[in-house]
């Protein structure tokens, strides 16, 4: 029973960090505090999910391989997952994108990108290595029953937190498949609006996300309608490009070269046409006068 407490107890702690990250970073971009996070409390539970499967999955590994790098690549591909399958799951739930990475390098769907990927994986090793001993330690410094109460009353607490959240989630959930918008920044001042007049708790959640991306099927029809429309615009200017250049190159050929290939053409076209056996004597005079203006040609060029 002490470890599975003191599991609960990591995920609070790093459920905890994790906001004061964000909080920490919000601040440094807005100038103002902003309560991060789907729940009223401080904390986010996709940090402490993503510690705590580090934590057990290196402690699994580690009966086989204990290095940095492989601690590295665990939280790389776990951290990864579990960002990517909260946006995906909350996404199609919510109407929702509430992260977006679309403008970043290396990104998948615009879910994760490549920095956020390599700072979970340097976190990770922090995380197994420096952090983990520290608080475990101080956890076994206090007594199980201790731990144990604790535990069971931040997952209470967590619990009530839980039900304020899902009602206020169903109410934007409301709000967003409801709205006629055909724009995600017309259905975000229509949600604004209708939590602004509510509780406390419904107002903190406008404020925790201010660069959500509201998405209903009617705006992605429209998205789709437009990317087709770009799409074919691109193809339609390409092929302009590709006639231009061909005008430009046959306009910028050399006179010269031009008339060598109409004599070298008409040549060919004597061949397959005159007959030695068939041609009177003045058609045979004028091919022996075009073999000769053709000899001079030749060289004059030479």
């Amino acid at each position: 029973m002490g470890r599975y407490a003191d599991l609960v107890l990591l995920f609070f702690a790093y459920s905890f960090l994790g906001w004061c990250i964000e909080v920490t970073l919000k601040y440094i971009q807005f100038h103002r505090f902003i309560n991060r996070g789907f729940f009223t409390g401080p904390i986010l539970p996709i940090y402490g999910s993503g510690a705590l499967l580090i934590t057990l999955a290196v402690g699994d590994v580690s009966r086989f391989e204990s290095a940095y790098g492989t601690t590295f690549a665990l939280s790389f591909f776990l951290c990864g997952a579990v960002e990517y399958l909260a946006s995906y799951f909350m996404e199609k739930r919510y109407h929702a994108r509430w992260w977006d990475y679309s403008q970043k390098p290396m990104n998948l769907h615009g879910r994760i990108w490549i920095g956020n990927l390599v700072l979970f994986g340097l976190g990770g090793v922090v995380i197994v290595n420096l952090i983990n001993p520290v608080l475990l330690r101080w956890f076994g410094a206090v007594s199980l029953a201790a731990r144990q109460y604790t535990a069971g009353a931040m997952l209470a607490v967590f619990a009530a937190d839980y039900v304020v959240t899902h009602f206020v989630l169903k109410l934007v959930k409301t709000g967003v498949e409801s709205s006629q918008a055909d724009s995600t920044e017309q259905i975000s001042r229509e949600v604004r609006l209708l939590l602004s007049d509510r509780s406390y708790f419904h107002r903190r959640f406008v404020d925790a996300y201010p660069d959500v991306i509201y998405r209903t099927e009617r705006i992605n029809a429209r998205m789709a309608e437009l990317r087709a429309e770009t799409e074919r615009l691109r193809k339609e200017a390409e092929a302009r490009l590709e006639s231009r250049r061909e005008q430009l190159a046959a306009s910028l050929e050399p006179s010269g070269s031009i008339k060598n290939t109409v004599i070298r053409r008409q040549g060919e076209l004597i061949d397959l046409l005159y007959d030695e056996a068939a041609a009177t004597d003045e058609m045979k005079a004028i091919k022996k006068a075009i073999e000769a203006d053709m000899n001079r040609l030749k060289n004059r060029r030479l």
